[in-house]
């Protein structure tokens, strides 16, 4: 089979389980289910994910990686590693808060994208060198802020957030990210279309498409 020993981890970061978030994230599922990919799927909040990184998990320079992974007991947090590290692509589904992901997920990124598990340095100045396998990541977003006043009053942060900061701790997989907007005040058709994009992208993930990345 052409998808076997494909894995693709999926994150949902939105606290209210009727969200568009929710309804966008379970069309993505759906479309990789039937495609015969392994998805492992999860509610971080749903599922209570700590975001919270305790004294005894921050890696400092000079420490092992190893020394600082061993000292978590969370057996949550390694299940998140553990797919991290088995997966070929990353789709997370969030919304823009500020200019930045939900809490939950930014502290996600704290806990799971960690030294020993996303990534090495060999001198603490240095360039990453990912552990990861990952060939996609595929965000979605969601915003009620235009995209002229996101573009000429914020600049975008989530754009330097996926693409400039995240992706070379990742190995510098291909990063799409799709942001649909104003979602407040869209109705029931141009939600059906959105979900409808969300199918058809995820159709192509981790496929030899190489059409450029959408925005």
């Amino acid at each position: 089979m052409a998808n076997e020993g494909l894995s693709v981890l999926v994150l949902v970061a939105h606290p209210r389980a009727g969200s568009f978030n929710h309804a966008l994230t379970e069309r993505v599922v759906d479309t990789l289910n039937r495609r015969g990919l392994q998805v492992n799927v999860h509610d971080l909040y749903a599922e209570g994910f700590d975001p919270v990184l305790r004294a005894d998990e921050a890696y400092t320079s000079g420490q092992s990686a190893e020394e600082v992974l061993a000292a978590s007991s969370d057996p949550l947090l390694a299940q998140h590693r553990r797919e991290l590290n088995e997966a070929s692509a990353l789709v997370v589904v969030h919304p823009n808060w500020w200019g930045k992901p939900p809490a939950i997920l930014a502290g996600w990124m704290d806990r799971v994208l960690v030294p020993g598990v996303a990534y090495r340095l060999d001198e603490a100045g240095g360039a990453p060198v990912s552990l990861l396998s990952l060939r996609e990541v595929l965000v979605f977003n969601t915003s009620d802020t235009t995209k002229d006043r996101e573009d000429e009053l914020f600049g975008d942060p989530l754009e330097s957030i996926w693409l400039r900061c995240l992706a070379p701790y990742l190995g510098g997989p291909r990063v799409d990210r799709i942001v649909l907007r104003v979602v407040a005040d869209a109705d029931a058709a141009e939600r059906t279309r959105w979900l409808d994009q969300a199918e058809e992208r995820a159709n192509r993930l981790l496929t030899s498409d190489d059409a450029p990345a959408s925005r």
